[in-house]
Order: structure tokens, then sequence, then C-alpha cells
């Protein structure tokens, strides 16, 4: 026995694609809220490795004249016929390579590094071509 079931009228083709596209506009805002997180995620912990990095740094630049003065004057003192400016430029000299070897395999490690979040960056540039060009 079939009863006769009343069912509410059928959306129209309007209704569909206006609730499509809201739908759609509902995605990308909070795929660009998802990436502004991401960001300021990135951004506050790249800001306190810095501040830790940064104090890190003036304090072994501090350590590291007085170890070269302390180097230079050994030399110094084991090498009587070198004079203390040429004991200075020694280990000056040997720093300065040591340093310029280290800042060069940095630079090259910065250059690979990716600040952007990849994920979020990813579908929202996916999200954003399935509108301009659907299949």
């Amino acid at each position: 026995m079939a009863a006769n079931l009343q069912t509410g009228p059928e959306p129209s083709l309007t209704e569909l694609t206006t609730g499509i596209i809201h739908d759609f506009q509902q995605l990308v805002k909070q795929q660009l809220d998802l990436f502004k997180h991401e960001v300021k995620a990135d951004v506050r912990k790249t800001r306190e490795a810095s501040t830790s990095l940064g104090l890190g740094m003036v304090v072994l630049y501090l350590g590291l004249i007085l170890v070269g003065m302390g180097l230079a004057h050994l030399l110094f003192w084991l090498a009587p016929g070198l004079h203390l400016w040429g004991s200075y430029l020694l280990v000056g000299g040997l720093v300065c390579a040591v340093g310029a070897v280290l800042g060069f395999f940095g630079w090259k490690q910065f250059q690979s590094f990716n600040p952007l979040p990849d994920e979020s960056a990813e579908a929202l540039k996916e999200n954003l071509e399935w509108t301009t060009k659907p299949k």
C-alpha cells in the first residue's frame, strides 16, 4: 500500500546554483582563515627563534673576540720571533675563513627554506582553479 507521500517543492536551478556559490564562498573564506592562521603561527615561531638566535649570536661574538685575543697572545708567546700584530692577523684570518664557510652554508640553507604554508596555499590554488576552469 503506497501512501500518498507529500514532498516539498524541489529547489529550482537558481536556488541550487546560489547554494553552490555560497558553499564555495564559505570554503574559500575558511581556507583563507586557515592560511592566515598558519602564517601568523609561522611568524610567531620565527620571531621567537630569531630572538634566541640573535642573543646567542651576540654572546657567541663576544666570546669569540675573547678567545681570538687569547689565541693571538698564545701564538705570540709560543713563537717569540712573531710580532703581536702578526699573531692577531693569523688568528683573525683563520676566524674569518671559518665564518665565511659557515655563512656560505647558512645562506644556501636559507635559500632552500620556504616560509609559506604549502598545504593551505596549494588547496586554495586548487579551489580557485576549479572555479575558473571547471572540469
